[in-house]
């Protein structure tokens, strides 16, 4: 395993983090006992971080995760988010101070853990002040339930107002060869200023994982059945969405055969892909059975040259795929 620096934290995270939205119940039917079997062969394996959220299943993510680990949660180290998924909110997010009070208490019993390495905010919520947000952070660093706070999903003036109320020790942003937004500037920031970097969508939400085809049926229970729209959220319209996704396909097609040339798969190409950023510490990606996390490993131990770093954005180029797309992460 490679392990790298983790922002100004002392935690030393796995290059490959184990992604747990899909346990969640929002990709379709999975089997748990895959998924347990999957979670000690990643801790075997050396992978030490293990990404959750409250909005993921509202809990059902962090329950699984929780039995999962049993005894072996010492082992790694434990992001989970909160403040988005509140149906009793006119806008469904909430990160205000009796939230976190509430969502850390609720999180840390579903977990079956006393603290949490890193706990994150999920989206921003323009309804209540800043300051109360990082205020109710710092609290609950200070009473030992969270090592660490980030926030995820924010625009870079909304870190750096973060960070002038209480420093922000990791952030978390979708990053891929689909979508490369956060090079212009996130990035950037987070490397100036030292924060811990997770990227999510490392496989493009399973589009680089080499498996899809046009004629494919998502189950209904999978939001990826909806061509990429769920609600305001603009990271997956240019991935699913009906003009793009074919398109996409065969850009597919065409890394695969680039991979082979390497000896690698398509995920173990498209994660090398995304840990050649720098700044990135982990990259996440969701593991249903305990053989998908031994097949990525294999983006381990060596690096895309630089050839074929030009060719891979030769190729999405040619069959038109929009690799920054238009907007910030939400409307």
């Amino acid at each position: 395993m490679e392990y790298r620096p983790f922002g100004k934290t002392d935690l030393k995270v796995s290059a490959i983090g184990f992604g747990c939205w899909e346990i969640g119940g929002t990709y379709g039917r999975i089997d748990e006992s895959r998924f347990q079997r999957a979670v000690h062969q990643a801790i075997d394996d050396g992978i030490t971080c293990f990404d959750t959220a409250e909005a993921y299943g509202m809990g059902v993510s962090e329950e699984a995760v929780g039995r999962a680990l049993g005894a072996r949660r010492r082992d790694v180290s434990i992001v989970t988010k909160f403040g988005v998924g509140y149906e009793e909110m006119p806008n469904r997010r909430d990160s205000s101070r009796q939230r976190v009070t509430a969502s850390i208490e609720r999180s840390l019993k579903r977990l079956q853990t006393d603290y949490v390495d890193v706990y994150m905010v999920h989206w921003p919520d323009p309804e209540t002040p800043l300051d109360e947000t990082m205020d109710a952070l710092d609290d609950i660093v200070h009473q030992g339930k969270a090592r660490y706070i980030g926030v995820s999903n924010f625009r870079r003036a909304q870190i750096e107002a973060a960070m002038g109320l209480r420093r922000v020790d990791v952030v978390q942003y979708g990053w891929n060869m689909f979508d490369r937004r956060m090079q212009a500037e996130i990035f950037p920031y987070c490397a100036a200023q030292q924060i811990g970097v997770m990227a999510y969508g490392s496989l493009a939400y399973g589009l680089l994982s080499g498996t899809f085809n046009a004629g494919m049926q998502f189950e209904e229970s999978d939001w990826r059945s909806r061509g990429g729209m769920m609600g305001n959220l603009n990271l997956f319209r240019t991935l699913f969405g009906p003009e793009h996704f074919p398109r996409n396909l065969a850009a597919v097609e065409d890394l695969k055969r680039l991979a082979a040339t390497c000896d690698k798969t398509l995920p173990q190409f498209a994660l090398r892909w995304t840990l050649s950023n720098p700044v990135v510490g982990t990259a996440l990606v969701g593991f249903r059975e305990p053989a998908e996390v031994s097949e990525n490993l294999g983006a381990l131990g060596w690096t895309i040259s630089d050839a074929d770093m030009a060719e891979i954005d030769a190729i999405l180029a040619r069959h038109g795929c929009v690799t920054v797309p238009p907007g910030w992460l939400e409307d």
